[in-house]
């Protein structure tokens, strides 16, 4: 979808009779259903009037494409600006540029990442040179169009309201800004030369009709890249019942006619290759060169498995891959040969930061897939805005028509493939009455700690093997260095222990960097994922009294999004807003107390919880 399409010349009277905004802003409206904010119609005002001046050359012919807000594939992200014609040799060419109106940004020691003033406050935000040089990667890698018309594509970025780009242009950045050059606001006349060299003859061709129109899936080069990558990962191979449900589904894709609609639920504890499973299926879908994308509420699986794929640069078009489960609000039906839902118990109703885009995210996923995969564990729902159960997958795939299958995933692969420890935990939490009433014969290092202090010495001593221990918490801290990166988070001054959250330099990517085992992750970062060791540390959220658990939601941070809504529920039906409560603390716990594969040391800030988990399971 391109909202605004003319001839340079065109393009060119628009902004000198002022009236450029204003008809980007009803295009918007007619073609893409949106209201536009003030301050975004504000914003092409001042870019087209750069842009205008940019292109105010007459050797920038007048029959030149332009094309502004320019959506991408399978994404939500738009191209800001794209100037399409003939290059001196007669090939079709388009510029692609991303305008930016900030006035001065800040480099970090993160790949692609600057620090710059938007939204009133500054942020971590792509290179401007990076995101351009992306969004030509994925239509170079999806648009079979431009993969195989011989459509040339080159990226640039313009900070316009920008006078020194100094930090941006740091060698640290040159793999970008080689492939997308910056350019700032005195560079207006370099710019003109810089679009003279790809755009010298107008567009005969219909360069941007044809990408518009172009069929999407991925080329052979990402097919066959995808394929080595996927094959050079040890702990992407699956065994056992993993095989067996990857197959299974394989074929259902395969063998659905181009009518069907299909869903498939699996359901597998922690540790049972629900995400092996997924990252396989999404990746060997895609190297049959299907339309497949991994979905999960929570970022931090997405950008783990993108990173142990590619390593830490990640290719763009790999990124392409991992979605987050609200980018499908807009999608067109059946628009995805399969979409790979993980972690699909975290899918929510409504989508965007403010909760306020779409209507069910499962009805939208249904919708937009061929195929649509859901892996589940209802035991870790975490939050208050958690749907994704079974009967909820169930009732909307009925609703469109499409036939379900059914599959489990029982094999257990984390704990030491200990099923009793996991036993054991939905007992003492009293989720489920179990066999396991204590941890006696089972093989798994489980201990219970008086001290933060030893314990995060003792997890960091396991961590100089092989960088897989980390520390994790119940979130019952407030997040006070993320305004002021001097201060302390988890602070317990009887014990002289000060630790902060991960959520600032690291990330999503916090349970892989090396450092970030000085840092405490909550379940927001570490769910689906797992380390050899893991730290918990328990707050005031949950204590034992006379042998019963106690969950307290109050003593939970105010940050802390997970109950955001509890009171309300708790108002109008005290009963079951007491229940969501206990489940959603307990399943918190559960899920940290399941990330280590090799063992779990706990730390309770109760002392007479850390005593009643040592008895129960049989350490005292």
């Amino acid at each position: 979808m391109i909202v605004y399409q003319e001839a340079k010349s065109t393009f060119m009277d628009h902004v000198r009779e002022s009236r450029i905004e204003y008809i980007i802003d009803e295009n918007m409206r007619n073609r893409l259903g949106r209201r536009t904010a003030r301050r975004e119609v504000d914003s092409w005002r001042n870019s087209m009037q750069y842009m205008r001046n940019v292109l105010d050359d007459p050797q920038i012919p007048g029959d030149a494409n332009v094309c502004i807000e320019c959506q991408v594939p399978n994404t939500g992200k738009r191209i800001d600006f794209i100037i399409a014609g003939q290059d001196e040799d007669q090939r079709d060419c388009a510029v692609i540029v991303e305008l930016k109106q900030w006035e001065t940004a800040e480099g970090t020691d993160m790949d692609g990442i600057v620090r710059a003033f938007v939204g009133g406050s500054v942020r971590a935000l792509s290179h401007p040179s990076y995101q351009a040089w992306s969004y030509a990667s994925l239509l170079e890698g999806f648009n079979e169009e431009v993969y195989s018309g011989d459509i040339r594509l080159q990226p640039c970025a313009f900070l316009h309201n920008c006078r020194d780009a100094g930090p941006l242009l740091s060698p640290f950045y040159s793999e970008y800004t080689e492939k997308a050059p910056l350019f700032v606001r005195q560079d207006v006349l370099r710019l003109s030369e810089f679009i003279k060299r790809f755009v010298r003859y107008g567009d005969p061709t219909g360069i941007m009709y044809r990408i518009e129109n172009g069929s999407i899936r991925p080329s052979k080069t990402i097919a066959e890249g995808i394929a080595r990558m996927i094959d050079g990962h040890q702990e992407f191979v699956m065994v056992d019942d993993q095989k067996v449900v990857f197959e299974e589904i394989r074929k259902i894709i395969s063998d659905a006619g181009p009518q069907d609609r299909r869903v498939v639920i699996v359901r597998g504890g922690p540790g049972t290759g629900k995400s092996v499973v997924a990252v396989q299926l999404t990746a060997q879908l895609t190297a049959e060169r299907r339309l497949v994308q991994y979905v999960s509420k929570n970022s931090a699986p997405r950008s783990v498995y993108a990173s142990r794929l590619t390593g830490y640069r990640s290719k763009s078009w790999v990124n392409n891959l991992f979605k987050g489960s609200g980018s499908y609000v807009d999608s067109r039906p059946c628009e995805f040969d399969a979409l790979i839902v993980d972690e699909a118990h975290r899918l929510n109703e409504r989508s965007g930061i403010y909760s306020n885009l779409g209507e069910n995210q499962i009805k939208e996923i249904v919708h937009a897939a061929k195929c649509a995969v859901f892996f589940i564990d209802e035991d870790q729902r975490v939050t208050v805005k958690d749907i994704g159960t079974r009967a909820e997958i169930e009732s909307w795939a009925v609703r469109a028509g499409a036939t379900v299958s059914y599959f489990e995933l029982e094999s257990q692969f984390r704990c030491n493939g200990s099923d009793g420890y996991l036993a054991w935990l939905d007992g003492m939490f009293g989720i489920r009455e179990t066999a396991h009433t204590d941890l006696k014969g089972i093989d798994y290092h489980f201990e219970v700690m008086d001290d933060p202090a030893e314990l995060r010495r003792r997890i960091t001593a396991y961590n100089e093997v092989r960088n897989r221990a980390r520390i994790v918490a119940g979130y019952c801290w407030p997040w006070n260095s993320r305004k002021d990166p001097s201060k302390m988070d988890i602070v317990m001054s009887d014990y002289g222990f000060e630790m902060q959250w991960n959520l600032t330099e690291d990330g999503m990517l916090w349970i892989m960097s090396p450092h970030s085992v000085h840092q405490a992750g909550c379940i927001h970062t570490c769910q689906g994922l797992e380390v050899d060791y893991v730290g918990v540390i328990m707050g005031d959220d949950m204590v034992v009294r006379n042998g019963r658990w106690i969950c307290r939601p109050e003593k939970r941070a105010r940050s802390d999004k997970s109950i955001h809504g509890l009171k309300g529920i708790i108002q109008r039906d005290p009963m079951k807003g007491l229940e969501l409560a206990e489940s959603i603390i307990k399943n918190t716990y559960r899920t940290l107390m399941t990330r280590g594969m090799r063992g779990c040391l706990v730390f309770s800030t109760d002392a007479e919880t850390r005593a009643y988990l040592r008895e129960t399971a049989s350490l005292a």
